[in-house]
């Protein structure tokens, strides 16, 4: 039974961790975000950052998950 709940949150947790970090935007535009950027920085810059932000509390708390799941399968078994 424990074995099971572990197996079924590690594939939740790991699926999860996957997306999330899919869908995170990159750290730096290289040359055409600094060159066409400008008008970005102002306007949408902070909606982009709002997104990251939750995109990176979503990822630590996934990883948290997967590790606890590991370990407690590496446990049971």
């Amino acid at each position: 039974m424990l074995y099971t709940i572990a197996t079924v949150l590690l594939i939740i947790s790991s699926l999860i961790l996957i997306a999330s970090i899919l869908l995170q935007s990159g750290k730096s535009a290289g040359l055409s975000g600094s060159i066409g950027g400008g008008a970005e920085q102002i306007w949408g810059k902070n909606k982009a950052r709002d997104y990251d932000a939750k995109f990176d509390k979503v990822t630590k708390v996934a990883a948290v998950f997967f590790i606890i799941s590991s370990l407690m399968m590496a446990y049971i078994q």
